[in-house]
């Protein structure tokens, strides 16, 4: 990491919004909603205000996370397009005021979390902090084109966190919820690679399309996605699952699968003829495939709730 603080301007009064900035808000509302949703579809449940409370530090684990990501990895933000109007780069909040908040968070949402629910929850949430900050954005991200596979667990840990927060305990759903995630999000990065790979070659990241380049890239990304299209209908039949859980893996799956194999069949010519329409319209579905996995979840909880299934 380079030190950038001289960047920062001293005339300029940090804001509210540039420290909330720091906690990857976007990020954090996928973490939120999924760990609420492993939280709620949990055969246990948890009084409304342990359940808050739950959602809410786990929530601030997160948002430290972001914070010491952005930290570290304010010299590669600084020089890829999509990153570099970030707090830090940008030069509206200094490194160590990231790293303080980030650290200060880290602690509150662990003991917190500890004191709201139970040990095991804290310590996966510790873990999840520790693998984001240390493991993938120290060392994976820099060093090997298999970062953002080995790191997207880290993404993956919060409906498993959100279960284990309400049973105390892991079962096979609470592992299928993460492994949607997991296996997720090796192709919904690396479609954004195919299209934004100056960037990654700019910051010197070692992406797939960096290294392996992009037919490379496309390869993986199919086989990826008949991987992970399994993973979602095993989910929908399992305690939590339902109709609707398993009509919406069915289906977005099979436009997941499709989109895939449209991106695997095309060239570089092609692409750079349509700037990239098809590897773009690819990553936009995948930002709401999780939501609408997810949602699903919560509607078949609802249903059976309700003694309609």
């Amino acid at each position: 990491m380079s030190d950038i603080s001289a960047s920062v301007s001293r005339d300029y009064e940090p804001t509210f919004g540039d420290y909330f900035a720091l906690l990857k808000p976007r990020v954090m509302s996928l973490v939120v909603f999924t760990a609420l949703v492993g939280l709620l579809v949990a055969p246990v449940s948890l009084h409304p205000v342990e359940a808050f409370a739950a959602i809410l530090f786990i929530a601030i684990g997160a948002g430290a996370s972001g914070a010491l990501n952005m930290w570290y990895d304010a010299d590669i933000d600084a020089v890829m397009r999509r990153t570099a109007k970030r707090p830090v780069p940008s030069g509206r909040v200094e490194p160590g005021e990231a790293l303080a908040i980030g650290v200060g968070l880290s602690g509150i949402s662990v003991v917190m979390l500890a004191l709201a629910t139970n040990l095991l929850a804290a310590f996966l949430l510790a873990f999840t902090i520790v693998f984001y900050a240390v493991i993938y954005t120290m060392w994976l991200k820099r060093s090997t084109p298999q970062n953002i596979v080995i790191g997207g667990a880290a993404g993956a840990f919060p409906p498993l966190i959100g279960w284990v927060a309400a049973t105390g305990s892991i079962s096979v759903e609470a592992v299928l919820m993460f492994a949607v995630i997991f296996m997720w999000t090796p192709p919904h990065f690396w479609a954004l690679a195919l299209f934004m790979r100056s960037d990654y070659d700019d910051a010197g990241v070692p992406m797939l399309t960096v290294t392996h380049g992009r037919r490379a890239t496309r390869n993986h990304i199919l086989a990826y996605t008949v991987l992970l299209a399994p993973v979602p209908v095993w989910l929908a039949l399992t305690s939590v699952g339902g109709p609707v859980t398993l009509l919406v893996a069915v289906a977005l799956n099979a436009w997941f699968l499709v989109g895939a194999y449209k991106i695997w069949r095309r060239d570089e010519v092609m692409a750079e003829e349509d700037n990239f329409k098809v590897e773009k319209a690819f990553f936009r579905f995948s930002l709401y495939y999780l939501f609408a996995h997810f949602g699903a979840l919560l509607v078949d909880y609802a249903l059976k709730a309700g003694g309609v299934v």
